[in-house]
C-alpha cells in the first residue's frame, strides 16, 4: 500500500518519496508494516505543511523547515488525538527522510537534528510468572478439536519461551532450520542481523510430538510450523489461538506471543544470567534495550518486599 502523495507535495518531492522507501526496502529491509507507517507519517507531514505555508512542499521548501515549523506540526498532530509515542514515531520517519535526503545530496535541513520529540515513558516488559508460563504450555495441546493443532500450538510456544523467538522468527524457520536433536538454531531477526540461539531439549521434545502428529509434509526446506491447509501458519491465527487459551486459564490479557519472549528473558535474569548473554540471545542491538528487564526484576523484588515484610504493610 502506497499512500498518494501528489496532493501534498512537488515532483521532486514525490520522486525522492519513491527513491527513499525503495531505499528503506531493499536496503534497510524494513517490514511492509514499518514501510507503510513510515510512509503514512511523511505524508501527513507533507500535508500539515501544505495547509500551514499555503503551498505545496518542493526541495527548496523542505531545506528552509525551521525549529519552529516541526514543533508545529507536534502540536498539531497532538491536538489531533496523537499519543507521544505516536508523535515520536512521526518524527523519527520524518527525520529518517531528510537525513536521507541530506546523504544523497538532493537537500540539506539544518534544523531537522535538533528537533525533539515529546518525552515517553517506555512500558516495561509485561513476561508472565513462571508458574503461569508453564501451566500455558501444558494446557497448550489441549485446547484445538484437532489434537496435531494443539501440538502445534504447544510446540510454537515452547520454542518462543524456551529461545526468546519473537513470534516473526519462529514462524519463519523451516525444517532444515533446526533438525532434531541440534544444539542451536540460528535466526534470522530484525534488520536481518543473524543470531545463534541454544535449544532446549524440552523444545526438541515439543516439536518431535507435532511433526510426528502433523498431517502434512512440506519437505526439508518448507515451514516448521503449518495452518491446517498445509501453508505456512500466519502471525495472526497463532495470536488467536494465544488469546483463546488465556481466556481459558484466566490469565490477563498481556499474555501474548511476545509476552513469552519477555518471559524468557526476565526467568533468566531471575536465575542469575548475565545481562549481555540475554542481549546476544534476544538480538538487542543496544544493552540499554535488555537493561529493561532489570527494572522487571526490580519491580517484582519491590513487590514481594512490599507483600511480605511486617513493616511495609503498616
Amino acid at each position: 500500500m502506497t499512500p498518494t502523495l501528489g496532493f501534498s507535495c512537488q515532483a521532486d518531492v514525490a520522486d525522492a518519496v519513491g527513491a527513499w522507501r525503495a531505499y528503506l526496502s531493499s536496503e534497510k529491509r524494513f517490514s511492509d508494516l514499518t514501510l507503510v507507517a513510515y510512509t503514512r507519517d511523511l505524508s501527513q507531514f507533507l500535508v500539515f505543511l501544505t495547509e500551514y505555508q499555503g503551498a505545496k512542499p518542493s526541495l527548496e521548501r523542505l531545506a528552509k523547515v525551521s525549529v519552529a515549523d516541526f514543533r508545529a506540526w507536534l502540536s498539531w498532530r497532538a491536538e489531533g488525538g496523537a499519543i507521544a509515542a505516536t508523535r515520536n514515531r512521526g518524527l523519527a520517519a520524518v527525520r529518517n527522510f531528510f537525513r536521507w535526503l541530506d546523504r544523497t545530496g538532493r537537500m540539506h535541513n539544518p534544523y531537522i537534528g535538533v528537533v525533539e520529540g515529546p518525552r515517553t515513558k517506555r512500558p516495561l516488559p509485561r513476561p508472565l510468572t513462571v508458574a503461569d508460563a508453564g501451566t500455558l504450555l501444558e494446557e497448550a495441546a489441549g485446547l484445538p478439536d484437532a489434537p496435531w493443532v494443539g501440538l502445534r500450538d504447544r510446540a510454537l510456544f515452547t520454542l518462543l519461551y524456551g529461545c526468546g523467538l519473537r513470534i516473526s522468527e519462529g514462524l519463519a524457520l523451516n525444517r532444515n532450520d533446526l533438525p532434531d536433536g541440534a544444539e542451536t538454531v540460528r535466526v534470522l531477526g530484525k534488520g536481518s542481523k543473524q543470531r545463534q540461539v541454544p535449544v532446549l531439549p524440552a523444545v526438541h521434545e515439543a516439536l518431535r510430538a507435532y511433526l510426528a502428529a502433523c498431517p502434512f509434509n512440506p519437505g526439508p526446506g518448507g515451514p516448521i510450523f503449518l495452518g491446517v491447509r498445509g501453508d505456512r501458519l500466519s502471525d495472526s491465527v497463532a495470536r488467536k489461538q494465544m488469546q483463546s487459551l488465556r481466556g481459558l486459564l484466566g490469565l490477563p490479557d498481556s499474555a501474548t506471543p511476545h509476552a513469552l519472549r519477555h518471559s524468557f528473558a526476565t526467568h533468566l535474569l531471575g536465575g542469575g544470567a548475565d545481562l549481555r548473554a540475554i542481549q546476544d540471545l534476544l538480538g538487542h542491538a543496544s544493552l540499554s534495550t535488555t537493561q529493561r528487564y532489570t527494572d522487571v526484576d526490580t519491580e517484582q523484588l519491590l513487590a514481594v518486599y512490599e507483600n511480605a515484610h511486617p513493616r511495609a504493610r503498616r
